[in-house]
């Protein structure tokens, strides 16, 4: 598999990407129902997408 096929592309940043969304998303509605342990979603949430803006970051340095 070559690191410029779609399937990659797919699957190293779409599908984590959706995932640190949903985590996002869940931590935003625990917080908004006044539960304290939404923070611990948000803050994984925003991690998850940071690494793969990283992740993407240097792909695209490397592979550009």
């Amino acid at each position: 598999m070559k690191l410029t096929e779609p399937q990659f592309i797919y699957m190293l940043l779409v599908l984590p990407t959706l995932f640190g969304l949903t985590l996002v998303a869940e931590g935003l509605n625990k917080i908004l129902q006044e539960n304290k342990q939404g923070w611990i979603s948000l803050i994984f949430g925003a991690i998850f997408i940071a690494i793969v803006v990283l992740a993407y970051l240097f792909f695209w340095k490397t592979f550009a």
